[in-house]
């Protein structure tokens, strides 16, 4: 047990560095960038936007409790707190009281338990429905008014139609609007002239906090919520075969998406991302749902598998680092995805949706950015984990649960979100019929926490453990590859299952998908056939790769169809030149033909007075005048294209690797608690050396540190020594008592008890009289 402490500042200082460590975890804000000293952490611990973070990650059992202590005030009664919440589960409560100081959300003091400044300003004052207290909307209330045995008691003497009406703001929200009616008696002006409204605008009243606690019967919520909701579930067989046969499917659409964008690589838009009909062909090609489309292409962007080539018109196209994919094992290619996919922040499900004042947004463009997701990834995969081998949540109740884990977002985005991946999640073969199988919950590790709950790795995509763990399990249960496939009379060939490298990309050459499944039916149509001799293959070559690769004989009609295209291919023959040269005398030709010095340009006749090169343009133009012809430059319309001055331009500059940040681990976490420590014992040594010296020593702080020290002052009305530089950079000492810090300037007496400003950014350091 923490002793006793005067500030939170003071709390922080006294905790040991187990919970040091345990504050730093839980609120990783704290540690970015590390602050100088203990007393520098318990001033960002106590900033708002520090506070409001904490607060938005607490579960609702949490927040309930934190509400609870926010409105039953400082130095918070145990039995108090019982009796806002509404429960008789001292254990638990006093558990979540302890969670709260472990994040520093509360700290301790000699009567009780204080809730951190900062907290009130951040859940805002309407608290669980609640309004203001009274005294915040009319200070100049009696406290006689608002003592619980009057409010009680006005209460109980209230009119049939005016209990109506404070019964339908009992649960909040806590302001009404005052009805229209003639002068004289009405509802509301019996509960103005009772107290138990307060005016606050001409025509809106507020119900105050006193009177919502009578009417709630003490108790904060309807219900008290300080365990998570149970979450139900079904038993199910063959999981990791059918997260198997998933798997299996989403890698062979991996490999036709490569295929089909390694040929044809579709266009980037202009404002970044891929068009709406690149994603239909993408999702034709596939042939699966616009949403499962959009998910493989999010997949391989995250895997890095495809990019953006950076050309000067720009294409999405397959990376190098396809290619060692491709050739790896099966499991660790899965592995990779999968981790891929847990780490990113893009959400695949609002491809389509309209964003903000841009229209829908595209796959791979930036409106699908969104980090959220991830966390609620982990979320969904350690719920998951927490259940039973085989279980498959209902998602009704899954939603519940991760709604009561995450209180303060959107239930409509949350559930929207939960539901995706849960089907990404089903795609990816991370789950099988509902439940996470042995792959997935390899993704899921158990971090030695102060609470034992499995987490996600956050950097798991640098983690080669658990890339070979989740290989491991995912490789058991893959169907192994295939070197054969069994041709039939119909011109279709069946694959009874993944092809072998060589095999499958032949087969993805040369024929159509024409049905997916356990096993894949291919058709050879004049097309694809044509597909693979503009590849390279010759007819005989074709036939010769069937009729080995086939387990059944090769039928006859698939001989006579590729004959028959092969005889009519490339008759006809296009071909490219970049520029051509033409003159009315055919021994001028015939003279550089026979140059040796012209051989470069490789130049060939295709008429008695055309010739044809597949140099630029103006590069034929100057050899050619180098060795003595005198040819001028000719444009499309056959008109002389005059030579301009040549303009040289800067080139772009690159920009190199962005930063290197660690992760906030434990280890990262014990060796900033040991550099605090060591500073917090220089800063003892040097107050014990000062205490001889007259005057408080001000040191240099951090700003953040020095606002909220002026800010404790306000709050305190206690006296601060402050070293403040002028517009000459000379450094004076001031002793003021602060009245308000706004604006960044600071409102406070001196000590002749004169009124002056302070600008905050002149103040160099504070420590607090005596």
């Amino acid at each position: 047990m923490a002793t006793p402490s005067r500030s939170l500042a003071d709390d922080i200082r006294g905790r040991s560095d187990a919970e040091l460590i345990d504050l730093v975890l839980a609120r990783p804000d704290l540690a970015r960038p590390a602050p100088a000293d203990l007393t520098s952490l318990a001033a960002r611990a106590g900033t708002r936007a520090s506070v409001q973070r904490a607060v938005e990650a607490l579960d609702r059992g949490h927040l309930q409790v934190l509400e609870a202590v926010v409105v039953s005030g400082d130095a918070v009664d145990r039995a108090d707190l019982l009796q806002l919440l509404g429960t008789d589960e001292a254990a638990t409560v006093e558990t979540l009281v302890q969670d709260l100081w472990r994040a520093a959300l509360v700290w301790r003091g000699a009567d009780g338990h204080h809730v951190v400044r900062t907290v009130p300003e951040v859940l805002g004052s309407s608290i669980a429905g609640l309004g203001a207290p009274m005294r915040e909307l009319r200070p100049s209330a009696q406290a006689e008014q608002f003592a619980p045995e009057q409010v009680a008691a006005a209460i109980a003497e209230a009119p049939e139609d005016s209990r109506a009406m404070l019964e339908r703001m009992t649960w909040g929200p806590p302001f009404g609007v005052l009805p229209t009616a003639t002068p004289g008696r009405t509802t509301a002006r019996w509960l103005l002239e009772h107290h138990l409204l307060v005016p606050v605008s001409a025509d809106r009243v507020a119900l105050p906090r006193e009177v919502g606690l009578a009417l709630r019967g003490g108790r904060l919520h309807r219900a008290p919520e300080l365990t998570p909701p149970a979450v139900e579930a079904r038993s199910v067989s063959l999981v990791d075969a059918a997260a198997g046969g998933a798997a299996s499917e989403c890698l062979t659409h991996l490999d036709e998406l490569a295929a089909a964008w390694g040929a044809d690589p579709p266009r980037v838009l202009r404002a970044g991302g891929l068009s709406v009909r690149d994603l239909r062909v993408t999702q034709m090609v596939l042939d699966v749902e616009p949403e499962h489309a959009a998910f493989v292409v999010e997949l391989a962007y995250a895997a890095g598998l495809v990019a953006d080539d950076g050309e000067v018109v720009p294409v999405w196209a397959p990376t190098s680092e396809i290619d060692d994919w491709t050739s790896s094992e099966a499991g660790h290619r899965w592995a990779t995805l999968a981790l891929a996919w847990l780490a990113s922040t893009r959400a695949p499900h609002l491809v389509g949706r309209r964003s903000t004042g841009t229209g829908p947004a595209n796959a791979l463009g930036p409106d699908v950015q969104w980090p959220a997701i991830r966390g609620i990834r982990r979320e969904v995969l350690r719920e998951l984990a927490s259940l039973e081998p085989g279980s498959a949540p209902a998602p009704e109740s899954l939603r519940e649960r991760l709604a009561w884990r995450r209180p303060n977002r959107s239930a409509g985005v949350l559930d929207e979100a939960v539901d995706a991946v849960l089907r990404e999640a089903e795609w990816l073969g991370v789950t099988g019929r509902g439940a996470l199988s042995d792959a997935g919950r390899a993704l899921v590790v158990t971090t030695p926490q102060a609470t034992s709950t499995p987490e996600t790795e956050p950097d798991a995509s640098a983690s080669t453990p658990l890339l070979d763990r989740a290989a491991a399990a995912m490789s058991a249960h893959l169907p192994s590859p295939v070197d054969h496939i069994l041709v039939q009379a119909d011109l279709t060939a069946v694959a009874p299952g993944p092809l072998v490298g060589g095999l499958g990309s032949f087969m993805r050459l040369a024929a159509d998908v024409e049905s997916r499944g356990g096993a894949t039916v291919y058709r050879f149509t004049p097309e694809s056939v044509r597909r693979a001799l503009d590849a390279g293959w010759t007819a005989a070559d074709f036939t010769e790769t069937v009729r080995r690769s086939s387990r059944t004989p090769l039928p006859q009609p698939l001989e006579y169809l590729v004959s028959d295209v092969a005889r009519r291919h490339g008759q006809t023959r296009i071909g490219g030149a970049a520029a051509y040269v033409r003159s009315d005398d055919e021994s001028v030709l015939d003279t550089m033909l026979a140059s040796r010095e012209l051989a470069p340009l490789r130049l060939r006749r295709l008429a008695p007075t055309v010739l044809v090169s597949s140099a630029d343009p103006r590069v034929l133009v100057d050899l050619l005048r180098d060795n003595g012809f005198a040819p001028v430059h000719e444009g499309q319309d056959g008109a002389v294209v005059h030579a301009e001055a040549p303009r040289r331009r800067a080139g772009t500059r690159r920009r190199g690797p962005g930063p290197s940040v660690s992760p906030v681990d434990r280890n990262y976490t014990q060796t900033l608690v040991d550099g605090l420590r060591a500073a917090e014992a220089t800063a003892d040594q040097r107050r014990a050396e000062d205490e001889s010296r007259p005057g408080p020593r001000i040191q240099t702080m951090d700003p953040v540190v020095t606002l909220s020290l002026l800010r404790d002052a306000v709050a305190d009305r206690h006296g601060v020594w402050i070293g403040y530089s002028d517009g000459h950079g000379a450094t004076s000492r001031h002793l003021i008592h602060p009245q308000r810090v706004e604006g960044g300037r600071v409102r406070a007496t001196d000590e002749s008890g004169h009124e002056q400003s302070f600008s905050v950014h002149r103040i160099v350091g504070a420590t607090l009289e005596g």
